[in-house]
């Protein structure tokens, strides 16, 4: 892309309604694509009413991760079926000059757990309707305790200031949307599960009220103000602690369940963040328990031999490319990723470029590969710890954002409660997480250990890829993440190819189809052009299935001195300038 002012830049975006100032109603004025000057900031969140939230702490001078928290609490009254306080996140940072830290508010499972978890007194596995409703699938919720740790360290407003967006959208009430309602309406069950619900979304005899209706959640809104008013630790101990734990035991049959203490003893942990190179690009991720940076990077890596660019998004050879890429991606991270806090995991080996070449090689560009299997990951540092495929459900709802400041700080930051409205379970006015059904369901296979089986106070594997990217100067170009479960991975190495080998702009990237194929089947997006592909495909060897896909990406990006910030056209996301 040649050079462009930013008014060009605006003007080659007015389909898309290229802003520099959010609207009095975020709703009605919501625009996926917007723009403005660095040095300003922006926001991109999966909800116009979230991205406003942070905008306003933006124009306030918060910093970026002051605009992070205010999205992830007021995603928490607008979007209560996929991330909020009832759950948790993985939080990525860098500065203006390069410096990138990552934060794990990974949830974890209560002490009482055991590799046993989802067995039942025969030993025999449990399926996931039976546990996903029960405290056996909820883990201690962490996105509070992850802000207040990000907050203490890149903050810069008062805490109780990050709360006021949402606390308003919680009393003064938040417009049910289309893809609010058609959400309830499919997981009504769920959604109305816990008895001491109030009716939120639904009337009193359990139908979906009508979109355009106002919401109110007086409940959640006292919660945000003792949260505002006492800090974490209104949640994380005293009788708060002591009535949530109550509530997740007094649904957790045939077991122990949360105690306080488990509440008490959570801790946001930062990590080293996960980065490599491809193609003189600097690409940070998030690491274990995350699986997301390992499995984009491999993508990526597995493919830098081929020219992608002469490709292009239109051939169908670049997506079978793509699709025997992630195949060999997603075994290795079947057998080797798991929280490190709990099992050695190869990290260095599995970034490892020669052993990323070389399992490369092994696609044919004329053939789909008939058998795929994790490899010999190289042991770097240590003794890897390679276990046994486990047996986790497939993941679902989720939230990303990516916020950069007036100073060049940029967050990216994925939350979740895991499936739609979470564990169905209900308190204080959000929903609980079901995290726990991430673990693998059987702890072994022929006697081998699953590295993602449960354990006592050990955090799930996730599919949450944050990403960070620098440019071959070293400049941070892109923040980017999605939502859609097992598919994050796959959504944000497609959006890394179209930006990286076919020169797409942000917007662009996150609207090219998506395939994915994590074992045998490829599937790709129904109504999208790869349908017109499925020939070729097939002809390759691939077995093909068209099908909805969860799909939901938000990203910002630098593009010739503007901040160009992007919402996936598949959602009601806007990116929203201060």
């Amino acid at each position: 892309m040649g050079l462009r002012t930013f008014s060009a830049l605006c003007a080659a975006l007015l389909a898309t309604a290229c802003q520099t100032a959010p609207a009095p109603d975020p709703l009605s004025t919501a625009s996926a694509v917007a723009a403005a000057p660095v040095g300003t900031g922006m926001v991109s969140a999966a909800d116009p009413r979230a991205a406003a939230a942070g905008a306003q702490i933006l124009r306030q001078g918060g910093s970026a991760t002051d605009a992070a928290i205010a999205v992830m609490l007021a995603l928490t009254v607008v979007e209560p079926r996929s991330s909020g306080i009832g759950g948790g996140g993985f939080y990525l940072r860098s500065d203006a000059a390069g410096n990138v830290v990552s934060l794990d508010g990974r949830e974890t499972a209560p002490s009482a757990a055991t590799p046993d978890w989802f067995l039942d007194e025969n030993g025999e596995r449990l399926g996931y309707r039976d546990v996903v409703t029960t405290g056996l699938s909820v883990g201690v919720p962490a996105n509070v305790a992850l802000a207040a740790e990000a907050h203490a360290r890149y903050g810069t407003l008062p805490w109780a200031d990050l709360f006021q967006p949402a606390i308003r959208l919680a009393s003064d009430g938040w417009i049910l949307t289309e893809r609010g309602a058609n959400f309830a309406e499919r997981v009504g069950e769920r959604a109305t599960h816990d008895l001491s619900l109030p009716t939120l979304m639904f009337d009193a005899e359990g139908t979906v009220l009508p979109v355009g209706t106002r919401i109110t959640n007086p409940d959640l809104a006292i919660t945000l103000q003792n949260l505002a008013a006492e800090g974490p630790g209104w949640l994380y101990s005293g009788e708060s602690a002591d009535a949530l734990a109550t509530h997740i035991a007094a649904n957790t049959p045939g077991r122990d369940g949360m105690v306080p203490a488990d509440i008490a003893s959570y801790r946001a942990i930062w990590r080293d963040p996960v980065c490599g190179e491809y193609r003189g690009y600097r690409i940070c991720g998030m690491g274990p328990p995350s699986s997301g940076a390992t499995t984009v990077y491999a993508i990526l890596v597995q493919l830098e031999s081929y020219d992608l660019s002469a490709l292009g998004p239109d051939s169908p050879t670049f997506w079978h490319l793509f699709a025997e890429s992630q195949r060999l991606a997603y075994a290795d991270r079947e057998l080797y990723l798991a929280d490190g806090d709990f099992l050695q995991v190869p990290v260095d080996g599995l970034m490892d470029r020669h052993y990323l070449a070389e399992r490369g090689m092994r696609i044919d560009t004329a053939a789909r590969m008939e058998i795929v299997e994790a490899g010999e990951v190289p042991l770097v540092g240590g003794h890897s710890e390679a276990r046994a495929d486990g047996d986790e459900p497939e993941e679902n709802g989720t939230s990303h954002f990516s916020i950069v400041d007036a100073d060049g700080n940029v967050v990216s930051y994925t939350s979740t409660i895991e499936g739609p409205f979470g564990s169905g379970l209900y308190f204080g006015g959000f929903y609980l997480n079901n995290e726990l059904t991430d673990f693998s369901f059987s702890p072994e296979r022929d006697g081998v250990p699953v590295a993602n089986r449960v354990e006592g106070g050990k955090r799930p594997r996730s599919s949450m890829s944050p990403t960070l990217v620098f440019d071959p100067e070293g400049r941070l170009i892109l923040s980017i993440g999605a939502a859609g479960g097992g598919t994050i991975p796959v959504q944000v190495a497609k959006a890394l190819f179209g930006i990286i080998d076919f020169g797409l702009t942000a917007p662009e990237a996150l609207a090219l189809p998506t395939l994915y194929s994590p074992g045998d089947t490829v599937t790709i997006e129904e109504g999208s052009a790869l349908e017109a592909m499925r020939g070729d495909l097939e002809a390759l060897g691939h077995t093909v299935t068209a099908r909805s896909l969860p799909l939901k990406a938000n990203a910002v990006q630098l593009v010739d001195g503007a901040w160009l910030g992007a919402a996936d056209p598949r959602s009601e996301g806007a990116a929203i300038a201060p």
